[in-house]
């Protein structure tokens, strides 16, 4: 049939197979990079095209296969037409010009112009060839199907399955990708993308991750007498004490400063006739083991906002408050009654000075770093962990792309840390 063909002929039907192909391969990039979101606003707004497109994304499968299919269809099409005309001119050779010549034409104008030219405006360019796609998919779609559908029992004699209702990746993980490259981007503030990091993170977290450690809460002896426990109280920054008796791991109570004040206006004044132990209410013990999100809603629950953490021996391990967790999505509250540790400072030399207990994750989201937190919690115990030893004070050590060194040593406690983060080294160009 090509030999009853003129040259010319086949020459003008290999340009239009060339913007087909760019057709096809724009259009696979815009569909598939739009954003849904917008998409959907505008079809709320009354856009024939927004509604026409989210109805060609809903069946992602018929229709990147029908782009597929098609685009493959005039690829080997435009190849054979371009050998044709260019042996009818050259002769034999004619092949080996048709073979170089069709690869770069295809790659440039066909693959990679077309995708640039769509990738900057995806939702423009997905408005602008959702209707010839709806064509594309309306007479190629059947045909995409029954391919996949072939494929698919190709694939059961090998004892494979293949779901394609099953996306490759899941929400979580492709919001988590989206931020991702925001952030390597730098687009984007990065106090929306930390909440958004925060939010998707919070299901891998549990209460030992956020937890104020039992060697850092504030408590109060119930044998120092109810004058001095309501001095303690008003000396401190915080709402909610836990009172022990005997040793400090024996909490016996939680005390509001509200209800203490409450029952000191009762008393007239006279904090001496109190009784501590019955104004405070019962402790709330969670195990080590559970989970931010059911924190969170056992927090709503029992819409309470202070829990105590205990092992599985029973041992208290420390303290979770609501905020604790909501710090994890939104970042440090602080308000007008808050104590301001200073467990981060900048040096000018650009190193940091750290407190050993302070949280890894506090710290990436403060810096804007990436050091890993699944071995450890802290920033001294990733050091340890990474040492696989207890340092002395004037040691250094080199990893993830950072040095530490140990400033400051009480015991067998990291107390104070430097770090400096280390220049990426340089790929030279060949």
């Amino acid at each position: 049939m090509l030999m009853l063909i003129n040259p010319w002929l086949a020459e003008l039907i290999v340009l239009v197979g060339l913007a087909l192909s760019a057709f096809f391969a724009g259009s696979e990039t815009a569909l598939t990079t739009a954003s849904r979101a917008r998409l959907s606003a505008l079809e709320k707004a009354g856009d024939r095209r927004a509604a026409l497109t989210l109805r060609l994304l809903a069946d992602r499968e018929k229709l990147i296969g029908a782009l597929l299919l098609g685009k493959i269809i005039v690829k080997i099409g435009t190849v054979a037409f371009a050998t044709y005309a260019l042996v009818a001119r050259f002769g034999g050779v004619g092949a080996l010009y048709a073979a170089l010549g069709m690869v770069l034409l295809v790659i440039t104008f066909a693959e990679i112009l077309p995708r640039m030219a769509v990738i900057a405006k995806p939702d423009q360019a997905a408005l602008l060839l959702a209707r010839p796609v709806s064509w594309v998919v309306a007479v190629l779609g059947p045909v995409a199907r029954l391919l996949q559908w072939l494929v698919r029992r190709l694939f059961r004699l090998f004892g494979r399955r293949i779901d394609s209702a099953r996306p490759v990746l899941s929400a979580d993980e492709a919001l988590r990708d989206h931020v991702d490259l925001m952030r390597q981007e730098g687009t984007g503030k990065k106090s929306d993308r930390d909440m958004v990091s925060g939010l998707l993170d919070l299901k891998e977290l549990g209460v030992e991750d956020v937890m104020i450690h039992r060697t850092k809460m504030r408590t109060i002896n119930l044998d120092i007498g109810p004058e001095a426990i309501v001095r303690e109280v008003l000396a401190s920054p915080y709402t909610r004490m836990p009172l022990w008796r005997g040793k400090p791991e024996n909490i016996t109570g939680i005390l509001h400063a509200k209800d203490l004040l409450r029952a000191l206006d009762a008393a007239g004044g006279d904090a001496g006739s109190l009784d501590v132990a019955a104004i405070a209410y019962t402790p709330w013990f969670v195990p080590v083991t559970t989970s931010l999100p059911d924190q969170l809603k056992a927090f709503l629950a029992r819409k309470t906002h202070f829990a105590l953490v205990v092992d599985e021996y029973g041992e208290v391990m420390g303290l979770v408050t609501l905020e604790d967790i909501l710090e994890e999505i939104v970042g440090d509250i602080r308000d007008e009654h808050d104590v301001a540790v200073p467990g981060l400072r900048q040096q000018s030399d650009g190193s940091v000075v750290v407190d050993g207990g302070v949280p890894i994750r506090d710290l990436n989201r403060a810096m804007d770093w990436e050091l890993p937190d699944e071995e450890a919690t802290t920033i001294a115990g990733l050091v340890i962990f990474e040492a696989r030893t207890i340092p002395d004070a004037g040691q250094a050590f080199t990893f993830h792309g950072f040095k530490f060194e140990v400033v400051r040593k009480s015991r067998n406690r990291v107390t104070s840390l430097r770090i400096t983060q280390l220049p990426r080294p340089q790929v030279e160009a060949a």
